[in-house]
């Protein structure tokens, strides 16, 4: 079969990238079984393009998701089940420099109308959608994104990336949960070569957030998810008018006794809002495998220059607006089980802000499928216990949270209009090993049940409350 040249001179640039993965695994393959010569010639005469194939580490990742959610009576329902696959490359070093790169593609096999509104909420697919591109709904098949793409060097045990690739802090993380994570393109610094200390930072200029496939610069990356309501109850304007060059984060991770581990982070969102975060967490052992664990954090936010924008409806954090967060856990953990008691107040100061597109909050009581970001006066408990089974091949557990927020009309506190809720989470993840090893799977059920009696309107519990969630994923890497 003829590849036609103009059919690649069309192809997307992550399109190529994908073509360029698989080519290069057939061709590893293929070299391997023709010819296992290369491993014994000596260094100075292996040639850099069989360095980069034979000592390269290629990697691969296939997903299927599954998603259905059942609202209370008459409200509209929505299911839909994605597959895709990704590849992605890392080279080996040459001197103390590697590069990377990772592309992922994905399919809607089959799914409900995520274009489709509810005739009474007035607003469509809340969960469904975001397997696939929440800016488009309609688009079914042209799902593709190169993610990873940078050049690292690394000394000793620490490290610089420049280029995109996937970051891990309390406020940008991949909030994984859906098809793909939140990728970030900047500079990042990671210095490891204290025992007791870590420290790590950099600068992010884009990002590509979880549920899309496009790249946006920070200032417009606020506003792709929906905005919910500004403090005089008007939808939210911050989208396309954020003026902001970027985000500059610090972190310092300290251990100066094995049980206990501190961390601060600052987040500073240039010309929007500063983040700064305190957390310690603490571990005692109180009888053979058992241990006594706990945890403290405390979050401080404020207002910089006029929040993103000199035009109060425009503007992502109020001018002279700040927020504070407490949060709390103690629990008991074995081998085998651990369970945990969780608390969180967000003080009625001001909301707690954090955009949905960078990352999820790192509040001890979150709960996958709900969020506390956009709320004031919050007060959420939450109980959870999980088990590890059959050596540790299934994990299961069970939450249960009770998050009580401000009345859906009181706009300065509630942003996005949600009642107070009871939530319950059931989760069960197995790992296969031997034959099947790198295959795994893992059914989440959330049900989500309104705390008040009162007969909200269907816009405040539509895809909210009273609500059963299903998901059943499948992923198999090697």
């Amino acid at each position: 079969m003829k590849c036609s040249s103009t059919y690649l001179y069309n192809m997307k640039p992550s399109k190529l990238f994908v073509a360029f993965f698989f080519w290069m695994m057939l061709n590893h393959s293929f070299a391997l079984a023709q010819d296992q010569t290369i491993e014994i010639k000596e260094k100075d005469t292996v040639s850099l393009s069989e360095k980069l194939l034979f000592q390269g580490e290629f990697h691969a990742h296939i997903r299927n998701y599954f998603m259905a959610t059942d609202n209370e009576n008459s409200l509209t329902d929505y299911y839909a089940n994605a597959i895709g696959a990704g590849i992605g490359y890392v080279s080996p070093l040459f001197h103390n420099f590697q590069f990377g790169l990772t592309g992922f593609f994905i399919f809607n096999v089959a799914s409900s109308d995520l274009t489709k509104s509810d005739p009474d909420a007035k607003s469509g697919s809340r969960y469904e959608v975001g397997l696939f591109d929440l800016t488009n709904p309609q688009n079914k098949y042209d799902l593709d994104r190169l993610e990873d793409l940078y050049l690292r060097y690394k000394y000793r045990r620490s490290k610089v990336e420049l280029g995109r690739f996937e970051l891990n802090s309390p406020f940008i993380n991949r909030q994984d949960g859906r098809m793909r994570g939140t990728i970030e393109e900047g500079v990042w610094v990671e210095w490891n070569e204290w025992k007791i200390a870590k420290i790590e930072g950099g600068w992010i200029r884009s990002i590509s957030p979880r549920s899309t496939v496009k790249w946006y610069n920070v200032a417009d990356s606020y506003g792709v998810y929906p905005s919910g309501v500004n403090e005089e109850g008007v939808k939210s304007a911050y989208a396309g008018f954020t003026r902001s060059t970027g985000i500059g984060l610090i972190g310092i991770s300290l251990k100066p006794i094995s049980n206990l581990k501190i961390q601060l982070w600052n987040q500073f969102a240039e010309n929007v809002f500063n983040t700064a975060l305190g957390r310690v967490d603490y571990s005692v052992p109180v009888s053979g495998v058992t241990k006594l664990k706990g945890g403290l954090m405390f979050i401080h936010q404020d207002a910089l220059a006029n929040g993103g924008n000199p035009n109060p409806n425009h503007s992502y954090f109020g001018k002279n607006n700040f927020s504070n967060v407490y949060s709390g856990k103690i629990g008991l953990e074995t081998d085998r089980i651990e369970g945990t008691l969780s608390y969180t107040h967000i003080s009625h100061e001001g909301r707690f802000l954090m955009p949905r597109e960078w990352g999820r909050e790192p509040f001890y009581t979150f709960m996958p499928r709900e969020r506390s970001e956009g709320f004031a006066g919050v007060n959420a408990w939450n109980i959870n216990i999980g088990f590890l089974l059959m050596e540790g091949q299934l994990k299961t557990g069970l939450a249960y949270g009770r998050i009580d927020l401000p009345e859906v009309n009181d706009f300065k506190k509630n942003k996005y209009g949600l009642p107070s809720y009871h939530q319950v989470n059931w989760n069960l993840h197995y790992s296969f090993n031997h034959y099947f090893k790198g295959l795994s799977m893992q059914l989440l059920v959330v049900y989500k049940k309104q705390l008040d009696s009162l007969d909200f309107s269907p816009k405040y519990t539509f895809n909210k409350v009273n609500m059963t969630h299903f998901n059943w994923v499948v992923d198999y890497s090697f």
